[in-house]
């Protein structure tokens, strides 16, 4: 029989959960009435992440493929790998926490077996059980990304999807090594069905994505889907440049009209400061491309597999 749905679960420092997440998803696809398997991606872990995985292989209770990379390689590119290793018709995103239950995986292939228009069913979370700044940071990432980027992000969408196959070879053929998953799925375009979820506590351990982490995340959506900010740099530079220029003229005349002392030190020492702050702050947003466009020339693999079990 055919695989019908492959469940892609990355997997960093999570050995308490990725045998309970096991149990759920066999409980969740008991009765399904298809053949299902779960790719497991161990993103370099430094627990026992890869000899639990190595167990579940050995016990098969449902087909289990592990992958093992060489070293931690980020969240991107362990779903490129699972992509790359997920043989069924039908391909899910999920979390191995269980914040992210696989019943809705369930729900999500529903669908798209009922609503052939549709490629791809995401989740977006309705409620969420965060700090009110943490909240606030993602809130304003969504306006920001939105009027910046050239593509136009969901609120609150998160990578918990279900899609077709045709959708997974879109996204492999995109070999950007800085990956933001979010703008793949926004750009590839598709039909996407959205459904609410609400994530619910994990069930071990402490989350991977600090504050840190997820404006890093936010800063790669932005530059990897925009040349905007380049345009920002023009502006301010045009912007200055004006202002300097009326601010010339204006002490020219008070000069040769009131004959009073060109200002000295004090505003000089602010027109310096205020010139150059913009110069450094263009050439940031510079760096940023430029060295995105460094790491993409050199044409390394996105991760190293080094261990397979299928």
């Amino acid at each position: 029989m055919e695989m019908k749905l492959s469940l892609v679960v990355p997997c960093y420092n999570e050995q308490d959960n990725v045998a309970n997440f096991q149990d759920s998803v066999i409980s969740a696809f008991n009765d399904c009435g298809y053949d299902y398997e779960i790719v497991f991606i161990d993103d370099g872990s430094t627990d026992g992440t890869l000899f639990a995985l190595r167990q579940l292989h050995k016990q098969q209770k449902c087909s289990v493929k592990v992958v093992s990379f060489s070293r931690n390689f980020g969240k991107e590119a362990g779903l490129y790998a699972g992509l790359k290793h997920a043989s069924g018709e039908y391909i899910a995103l999920i979390d191995a926490d269980l914040q992210q239950q696989p019943e809705l995986v369930r729900q999500m292939v529903q669908i798209l077996d009922d609503k052939p228009e549709y490629d791809v069913v995401a989740a977006y979370q309705d409620r969420r059980r965060e700090g009110k700044v943490l909240s606030l940071f993602k809130k304003s990432f969504y306006r920001i990304n939105n009027s910046l980027s050239d593509v136009n992000l969901k609120s609150d969408a998160s990578d918990f999807r279900t899609f077709r196959r045709c959708v997974a070879e879109s996204i492999l053929n995109m070999g950007e090594y800085h990956r933001f998953s979010k703008g793949i799925f926004a750009w590839i375009g598709y039909n996407t069905y959205y459904i609410p979820y609400t994530a619910q506590p994990r069930s071990a351990g402490k989350t991977k994505w600090n504050f840190k982490k997820l404006f890093n995340y936010g800063i790669d959506g932005i530059i990897g889907y925009s040349t905007k900010p380049l345009r920002i740099a023009s502006f301010l530079g045009t912007l200055t440049a004006i202002i300097a220029l009326i601010y010339s003229i204006v002490v020219i005349l008070e000069k040769l009209i009131t004959g009073i002392d060109i200002p000295g030190y004090a505003t000089a020492i602010v027109l310096i400061l205020w010139l150059g702050s913009m110069q450094l702050f263009c050439i940031g947003i510079i760096g940023e491309y430029v060295g995105r466009t460094f790491e993409q020339s050199k044409d390394r693999p996105i991760c190293i597999e080094k261990e397979i079990l299928e």
